[in-house]
């Protein structure tokens, strides 16, 4: 597991951006960047109340740190307009105020978002509220509360971890030959034979899971990106897009050797388990009910948003990007929405040529469609990420301030797009 970084008795958080070099596999090592280590970022422990935040650069190249998932006003939210130059320190005076939850954070520099997340400047966050016990919830950090941050990664021949986009990959996203989880190449996680909770984050550029145990067990869904549901879902399969979460219940009371696996039609694994019968069963059964309670929000919208996530064919083939929100590429300088605070809207989205991961700083929203149908189960709690195979119809409510000098962006999670242009931002007042 991450180191855990626990700031609850603090209220204080010190990450710095690290460079590092990390072999993967025995293969050859390869230079990476991380927080406060040399790939990814430790695990962070937190809960409501006051949160005095430090970012500090020790890169050569600007970066931020971009809390997704967190319900922070734009002046906190760590997106490119909040760059940390080489050698300088972000300190945010932050107000946690939100359900708890499993986000992540990772920079979010215009054009380098994708570079920078691939060889490490991301990790994972909890917000907390101590009270996963009552709810008969696994909560032993890396015991029978497991954190999994899933990536794929491209090496090459010699085992070196490349980054070296074509254009195909930039039309379809940077994919990777082999999948990390952790940082770690074909690593086991060992489990108490009873009930085991998997926090999973999708921390690939572009790739998208469709997760399945080998031996059919179920998955038993318990919170999405921005909290609980009001009860587990049972799952056998669970997709899960760049930039998603989700916290999934494991029953391995039966023992065995379950492997995770993904894409049914072209199944690899992504993580072996192990059942060691000498660690402490806490949990041996499944709760009924939690206190998940998603917000309905149908009727009180004031404004419904077309947002049309575009790739031009002609623009990519003559070199000029042809990636756009409504047409027009990502413009620093531009607000593409004015949103008044305290209201919901509806958005309406629409993906063109491919299923884009469609992600909204600053707020979590409800999808009420998908594709004029219900949603998926696993898009039916509290999201701030969507995909968006075609269409899709989302409600939000927006709370947290945001000005035109750090406004909320939005934008497709599939980081090579984001950096090419399908990204937009809005002001909050």
């Amino acid at each position: 597991m991450p180191p855990l970084l626990d700031t609850r008795a603090a209220g204080r958080l010190a990450l710095s951006a690290t460079p590092g070099s990390t072999v993967f596999a025995g293969g050859r090592r390869v230079a990476t960047a991380g927080f406060n280590q040399a790939y990814l970022g430790p695990t962070i422990l937190m809960q409501n109340g006051d949160l005095a935040a430090e970012v500090q650069n020790n890169l050569d190249e600007p970066i931020s740190t971009h809390w997704h998932g967190l319900l922070v006003p734009g002046e906190h939210d760590g997106g490119p307009h909040l760059p940390i130059a080489p050698g300088a320190t972000w300190q945010p005076e932050m107000s946690i105020a939100q359900d708890p939850a499993t986000a992540w954070y990772h920079s979010h520099i215009h054009e380098r978002t994708a570079q920078q997340v691939y060889f490490g400047l991301a990790g994972v966050i909890h917000v907390t509220d101590g009270q996963d016990d009552a709810r008969g919830l696994p909560s032993t950090y890396g015991i029978d509360d497991l954190t999994l941050v899933l990536q794929d990664r491209r090496f090459d021949a010699s085992g070196r971890m490349v980054y070296n986009p074509s254009m195909m990959d930039m039309m379809h996203g940077f994919t990777g030959n082999r999948m990390l989880v952790n940082g770690q190449v074909g690593a086991t996680a060992v489990v108490p034979q009873g009930i085991v909770r998997l926090r999973l984050l999708n921390g690939s550029n572009s790739r998208i899971y469709t997760l399945f145990f080998d031996d059919i067990r179920p998955m038993h869904l318990v919170a999405t990106d921005g909290g609980f549901l009001p009860a587990p879902v049972v799952l056998d399969v669970l997709r899960l897009a760049p930039g998603e979460r989700a916290e999934v219940l494991v029953d391995f009371s039966s023992g065995g050797a379950p492997v995770l696996m993904s894409d049914p039609d072209q199944a690899y694994g992504v993580l072996q388990f192990e059942v060691d019968t000498a660690l402490a069963r806490r949990i041996t059964r499944l709760p009924e009910q939690l206190d998940g309670a998603p917000a309905d929000l149908s009727g009180a919208e004031i404004a419904t948003r077309q947002v049309s996530l575009d790739m031009g064919m002609g623009g990519m083939m003559m070199g000029g990007g042809g990636f756009a929100i409504n047409g027009r590429p990502f413009d620093m300088d531009r607000i593409d929405f004015e949103v008044a605070r305290g209201t919901v809207e509806r958005w309406q989205i629409r993906s063109t040529m491919i299923a884009h991961p469609f992600h909204v700083h600053g707020i979590r929203f409800r999808v009420i469609t998908e594709n004029g149908s219900p949603p998926r189960p696993e898009n039916t709690g509290w999201k701030d990420t969507v995909l968006v195979p075609g269409e899709a119809e989302i409600l939000a409510r927006f709370d947290q301030p945001a000005s035109r000098e750090t406004p909320f962006m939005f934008h497709c999670h599939i980081l090579e797009h984001e950096d090419a242009g399908m990204m937009a931002q809005f002001t909050v007042t």
